[in-house]
């Protein structure tokens, strides 16, 4: 075989494995902007979460209201809260007695901006921005779970996608979006940051547009508890 046909068909190989590559980022792509537009349809949700941080197990109920509000009310730990009423974090400690609180006014938009994202179409949006979006693999739905020791698959099955950071000044390196095929909700995210450590978390039990309102924000701080006020400066 000759020096040319052999560069031949490198070359034909290397385009051959672009236009594949190009193909899978744009239909990723387009899938995640379709999950991100099914998350702008929604005014308000409920959901278990199941958080895991490298070894730390964590459960809560995780309530939110558009544009910006959202609760988190833990069983695990036992009566932790963090809640976010769109002008103010609050967080407390039972076990320290303690309640951190952030406020997120005009002079600080980063704060608000971060904390206004979460899990919402505009927190899709900005992700889809900032990283680069692929299926794992294929657009087929595959297993929620697999373990390769025993073979053993779940019988749930998701879309998977990946999402590389376009450049190091963001928090993780990648993500991983698990999506439920029928509703397009987020089945779990899979975060990892450069220093190797992973969140994880588990979305179940979604009750969707169930017409709450600003009030299920309000937080009162328990009167024995320590207040720290504007904690993160």
């Amino acid at each position: 075989m000759t020096v040319e046909r052999v560069s031949s068909i490198i070359i034909g190989m290397k385009l051959s494995f672009r236009k594949s590559l190009f193909a899978g980022l744009f239909a990723g792509f387009f899938y995640f902007k379709s999950v991100s537009e099914e998350y702008g349809k929604i005014k308000d949700y409920q959901a278990n979460a199941n958080i895991t941080i490298d070894k730390e197990d964590m459960k809560a109920k995780i309530t939110y209201l558009q544009p910006d509000k959202v609760r988190f009310d833990f069983s695990k730990p036992e009566d932790q809260v963090i809640v976010f009423n769109g002008e103010t974090l609050t967080i407390y400690l039972p076990g320290h007695q303690a309640v951190l609180t952030q406020n997120a006014n005009a002079e600080d938009s980063d704060a608000k901006g971060n904390a206004a994202n979460l899990a919402t179409s505009e927190g899709l949006s900005l992700m889809r921005r900032y990283y680069t979006v692929s299926y794992e693999t294929s657009q087929e739905a595959v297993p929620l779970d697999e373990d390769k020791a025993t073979g053993e698959v779940s019988e749930e099955k998701v879309v998977r996608l990946v999402l590389w950071r376009r450049t190091t000044s963001e928090a993780f390196r990648y993500i991983k979006l698990s999506i439920t095929p029928k509703t397009k909700l987020i089945r779990r995210i899979e975060a990892v940051t450069p220093a190797d450590v992973t969140y994880k978390i588990d979305f179940s039990d979604y009750e969707i547009n169930q017409g709450l309102t600003a009030q299920r924000f309000s937080y009162d701080i328990p009167s024995a508890a320590n207040s720290y006020d504007n904690f993160m400066f």
